[in-house]
């Protein structure tokens, strides 16, 4: 029995990928429909700020946002403002809100230092490089990116070894910025802290999560309210990249955990 065969209990239509710093190891499903990224998205924007910083485009601490906010707060959700607007619920720094709004403020300041859309530098700079052929985008950087699971896969191997990014610049892009802070997870309730990078969730000791209980407090990634998933385990050595046609639900809360598990018992038991 291969631990895949867990994606079956969603009880819809579901893919997924397995990745070793060699490559590809394993599959199933339909890895070339086109899915909605939603959240997953915001990897791939943090990734394109990042990228710039790395070039002296763009700085992490540049003002952005709400007074007192800079590019990192909007990028780790530590900005302060509501899930879908300018409106704050507290000065920068304060607390982890999970925020649409700020990762797409992040975007229009990298594309005003840039003078050019964030789309074309997301193409130019990043999926062109990884070999994404089908990533298509929308007007949100938050939510909006389009692809199937070949091209996340790739996207996931980057970040399980980096080709794009310095060591230095990845270790920005996966630490948790303002580590301590506490914040509601969507979907998971609070969580003590919460710590993001930037633009990816970085697992910590959340609980629960929707990660697996064997992932290693440095796994990141990201899940989508749309049923696309990945993480990048860097102790396992190992990601994973899901998709269903079912929008994130307590089915997803449910499976999600014991596939992980599933995959890491597989694939890396000695970590």
């Amino acid at each position: 029995m291969s631990s895949l065969d867990l994606l079956d209990d969603f009880g819809v239509e579901a893919a997924a990928i397995v990745l070793g710093p060699e490559g590809v190891r394993e599959t199933r499903g339909d890895l070339r429909r086109a899915r909605p990224w939603r959240s997953v998205s915001k990897v791939l924007t943090g990734f394109g700020v990042v990228l710039a910083a790395q070039e002296g485009r763009v700085g992490l601490d540049d003002p952005a946002g709400p007074p007192g906010a800079t590019l990192r707060h909007l990028l780790s959700h530590a900005s302060g403002c509501f899930y879908e607007s300018a409106s704050t619920l507290q000065a920068p720094g304060q607390r982890r809100h999970y925020s649409n709004y700020g990762i797409d403020e992040a975007a229009r300041h990298l594309e005003r230092s840039l003078g050019r859309d964030l789309e074309d530098w997301i193409q130019e700079r990043v999926a062109s490089p990884l070999g994404m052929e089908h990533l298509r985008w929308g007007p949100s950087a938050a939510v909006d990116a389009v692809g199937p699971l070949e091209d996340l896969a790739l996207l996931a191997a980057e970040l399980l070894r980096p080709t794009l990014l310095e060591p230095a610049w990845y270790a920005e892009l996966t630490r948790p910025q303002f580590p301590d802070l506490v914040g509601i997870m969507p979907g998971f309730g609070k969580q003590s802290p919460n710590p993001f990078g930037l633009g990816v969730e970085i697992r910590g000791t959340k609980s629960p999560h929707w990660t697996g209980t064997r992932n290693s407090e440095g796994t990141v990634g990201h899940f989508g309210m749309r049923g696309t998933a990945f993480w990048v385990d860097p102790v396992a050595d190992l990601a994973l990249v899901v998709g269903t046609s079912l929008d994130f639900c307590d089915t997803h809360r449910e499976v999600m955990p014991r596939l992980a598990d599933a995959v890491l018992a597989e694939h890396a038991p000695s970590a």
